[in-house]
């Protein structure tokens, strides 16, 4: 009886302890899937900040700055300048992203005008502007291209400004000393701030692509009269939309006056279908 007794009694003991390993042996299992799965999403989030803070990508989608702009829109025209009015492309280029505010300007969103220049007995269309004194009078333009053309008319007809055309073409620091000298400006640093502008951007280059014989091709066709097989003597232009004296100057490479002679032109004005005779 004692005997049956001590078997029965090592038979609980045996059951007691079985259930109690397999407890332990899941809780393990448990713990360890836990700590793989937090380690895969760490891994995942390291990837995914990889990818977001990659600066390259930031550098490529940098947009041109105002200035940088501006300058891709006048540069042509400012070369352009040059060529016909020997005036530093730098300099034409510098003034008018000074005075215009690159084009931001009251002046130059009101009334196209990219260079301050003041009435003087301009006989076109004026706007009035507080400047060194209340509401003063200056020139009002259709296109900003006019207010170009103006300028370097403005400047090649002064005789104040004479001699700035003795100094090298290239002399764009020579040019920035004059114009204030001559009366242009009356800001103390009006010279230090156009040579800044010059040098920060490099807009000498665009004087030197002048003086290196750089020219802008167009595609556009004109129609010319040829008198013997061989030697054009003359050109024909048949006014389009949108054409301008200014524009058709560059077009030729001529200037605005030559052909305003050439065709007996009194003023700008220009009707589609007119047809003008272009200098050689």
């Amino acid at each position: 009886m004692k005997f049956k007794y001590l078997i029965l009694l090592v038979a609980v003991f045996a059951m007691s302890c079985g259930p109690k390993k397999g407890i332990v042996t899941k809780k393990k299992r448990s713990s360890t899937t836990k700590t793989v799965v937090v380690k895969d999403k760490k891994e995942e989030v390291k990837t995914v900040k990889t990818v977001e803070t990659n600066p390259s990508a930031v550098e490529e989608n940098k947009a041109p700055s105002s200035v940088e702009v501006y300058i891709s829109l006048y540069a042509e025209i400012s070369k352009n300048k040059m060529r016909t009015h020997k005036i530093p492309a730098s300099i034409t280029l510098a003034q008018g992203i000074l005075e215009s505010g690159v084009g931001k300007g009251r002046l130059a969103v009101k009334a196209n005008n990219h260079f301050g220049i003041k009435c003087h007995g301009w006989t076109g269309a004026k706007i009035y502007h507080d400047d060194d004194r209340s509401q003063e009078c200056f020139r009002k333009y259709d296109k900003a291209e006019m207010s170009y053309e103006d300028h370097s008319e403005f400047l090649t007809g002064r005789s104040r400004y004479a001699s700035l055309f003795d100094l090298r073409p290239d002399d764009y620091k020579g040019w920035a000393k004059g114009l204030r000298a001559a009366g242009y400006a009356t800001d103390r640093k009006y010279p230090e701030k156009l040579i800044s502008l010059i040098e920060r951007y490099n807009l000498d280059k665009y004087d030197d692509e002048v003086l290196n014989g750089t020219t802008t091709k167009s595609s556009r066709r004109s129609t010319t009269i040829i008198e013997g097989p061989k030697k054009v003597t003359s050109k024909k232009h048949t006014v389009a939309k949108g054409d301008t004296l200014y524009s058709l100057s560059r077009l030729y490479k001529t200037t605005v006056d030559a052909i305003k002679v050439k065709n007996n032109l009194k003023s700008n004005d220009l009707t589609i279908g007119q047809e003008l005779i272009i200098p050689n």
